[in-house]
C-alpha cells in the first residue's frame, strides 16, 4: 500500500472550493485548487478600496441569517459583522412610502402554506389559492420577492423550499463583513496555501477522464493534472461545459433540475449623498423599492459613505443582456433619475465611481446563483453522493434554507471535505 498522500484536485477557487480546499489539506492530503480566473472568489467579486472608499462587493455581499459557518470562520479570521440597520421604503411611479410588509391576506397564506403537502410550482401555487383580484397585491408582492430575492422562475420555482422565508415575511437578519467577503476569501486562501495546498490562477478546466483507475484532469491550456479524486464546485451552468466521463456526465444531468438565475449589479458612488439632501425622510434609508428597469437600490446605511448599489434578479434580467457595463451603468442612473424626480445629468454630475457586473455574461459563472424547483431536493441528494472519483460541491447544493448563499457554499465545501476525510 502506497504511504503516497491521496491527490485532490478541486475545480474552482470560490467559497466551497476553498474551504474544501483548507479541510482538505490541514488534513494532510495533497490539494490542488484550479481557477479559471486570475482572482480568487468566484461570484464573491471584491471592487477596489480606492474606488469606492470602502472594500465594496461587486457580487456577494450579505451574510445571511444565522449563517453558523461563516460566522465560525469570521471568528477564526478575526472579522467582524456589521449588521443591516435601517428602513425599507418604495417609489411607486409617483410618490415615497415607507415599505408595508404587512398583506391583509398574510393570515390565509400562512395557513395555505401551513397546510400544504405537495410541492408545487410558485405560479401554480397562486393560481392554485390566490387567483382572485383582492389577491393581486399578494401575488405581486410574492413574485417579486421569489424574482428579485431569490433571482428564481416562480414558474419553476418550489413553494415548499421558500416557505419559511414567505413564514417571516422574507425578513431575517442581514449583515455585512467589515472588509468585505474579500477579506474572508483571502483568508481562506492563504489558509489553503499555510496548510500546503497549491491554488493555480488563469486555469480553465475543458476535461475530466478516468484513465485505469486514476483521474486526470486537463486544462485548456494543455496542463494535466493527475490525481485520486476531482471536486467540482463550478456553478452548474459550467458543468455542461466541462468533458466529463460517461458515469459523471449522467450524475452532473440531474444539475437540469435545480434552479439558476441571474443577477445585474451596479455599484454608483457620488460626491455627496444627494437622495437624503433632497428628500430628508429618507436619511436612514436601507433599500429602496421601486418598478423602473433597475427595480432595487440599497444604501450603505448607518455608515455615511455615498454609495447606492442596484440589484435586479431573476429571469427578467434577459432584458438587459445585451447591455455592456457602461450601458447598464447608465440603465442604473436613468432609473435613479426618474425615482428621484431629475435629469440624468443631474445625477451623473456627482458621479465619482462606478462598476456593473451582468453575471449572466461572466464565462465562468453565467448567473448568480441556485434555488429550487419542487425536483431540487431529489437533484440534489444524487449529486451529494460520495460515489465514484468525482464529487460535486457548491452553493446549489446546500439543502438548508439559505440555498444559494456564501453560507451555502461554505458548508457544501466543509461536507464534502468531511466525505472524503470520513473515507
Amino acid at each position: 500500500m502506497s504511504d503516497k498522500p491521496q491527490h485532490i484536485v478541486i475545480v474552482g477557487a470560490g467559497a466551497a472550493g476553498l474551504m474544501a480546499g483548507r479541510e482538505l489539506a490541514r488534513a494532510g492530503k495533497k490539494v490542488t485548487v484550479l481557477e479559471a480566473r486570475d482572482r480568487c472568489g468566484g461570484r464573491i467579486h471584491p471592487l477596489p478600496a480606492a474606488e469606492f472608499g470602502y472594500p465594496a462587493d461587486g457580487g456577494a455581499e450579505f451574510v445571511h441569517g444565522d449563517a453558523p459557518v461563516t460566522r465560525a470562520l469570521l471568528r477564526e479570521a478575526g472579522l467582524s459583522l456589521q449588521e443591516i440597520e435601517g428602513t425599507l421604503w418604495r417609489f411607486d411611479g409617483a410618490h415615497f412610502s415607507r415599505e408595508d410588509r404587512h398583506d391583509p391576506h398574510e393570515a390565509e397564506l400562512h395557513a395555505v402554506l401551513g397546510n400544504l403537502k405537495d410541492d408545487l410550482t410558485v405560479a401554480d401555487f397562486l393560481r392554485r389559492h390566490f387567483a382572485g383580484p383582492e389577491y393581486d397585491g399578494l401575488r405581486y408582492s410574492i413574485e417579486r420577492m421569489v424574482e428579485g430575492y431569490d433571482a428564481a422562475d416562480p414558474e419553476r420555482a418550489s413553494t415548499l423550499a421558500l416557505r419559511e422565508e414567505w413564514m417571516d415575511g422574507g425578513l431575517h437578519t442581514q449583515a455585512r463583513i467589515n472588509g468585505g467577503y474579500g477579506a474572508l476569501i483571502d483568508f481562506l486562501a492563504a489558509e489553503c496555501r499555510r496548510h500546503g495546498a497549491a491554488v493555480r490562477l488563469g486555469c480553465v478546466v475543458s476535461a475530466i477522464e478516468d484513465e485505469g483507475g486514476a483521474v486526470v484532469v486537463r486544462g485548456a491550456g494543455g496542463e494535466v493534472h493527475r490525481c485520486d479524486r476531482v471536486i467540482l464546485t463550478v456553478p452548474l451552468p459550467l458543468l455542461r461545459e466541462i468533458a466529463l466521463p460517461a458515469s459523471v456526465r449522467a450524475k452532473a444531468a440531474a444539475a437540469d433540475d435545480i434552479g439558476f438565475g441571474n443577477v445585474v449589479k451596479i455599484l454608483l458612488r457620488f460626491a455627496r449623498p444627494w437622495w437624503r439632501e433632497r428628500n430628508p425622510d429618507l436619511a436612514d434609508m436601507t433599500f429602496l423599492l421601486s418598478d423602473r428597469t433597475i427595480p432595487v437600490w440599497w444604501t450603505r446605511h448607518p455608515e455615511q459613505h455615498p454609495v447606492l448599489t442596484g440589484w435586479f434578479g431573476g429571469p427578467r434580467t434577459a432584458e438587459l443582456q445585451d447591455l455592456d457595463p457602461q450601458a447598464l451603468i447608465e440603465a442604473g442612473l436613468g432609473s435613479l433619475a426618474t425615482i428621484f424626480g431629475l435629469s440624468r445629468e443631474d445625477v451623473a454630475r456627482d458621479l465619482v465611481a462606478a462598476a456593473a457586473t451582468n453575471w449572466g455574461q461572466d464565462p465562468f459563472a453565467r448567473g448568480a446563483y441556485s434555488w429550487a424547483t419542487p425536483r431540487t431536493r431529489a437533484a440534489q441528494a444524487m449529486l451529494a453522493r460520495a460515489d465514484g472519483a468525482v464529487l460535486f460541491s457548491g452553493e446549489a447544493l446546500y439543502r438548508g434554507r439559505d440555498m444559494g448563499t456564501v453560507e451555502a457554499a461554505l458548508a457544501s465545501g466543509l461536507e464534502t471535505a468531511g466525505m472524503i476525510l470520513r473515507g
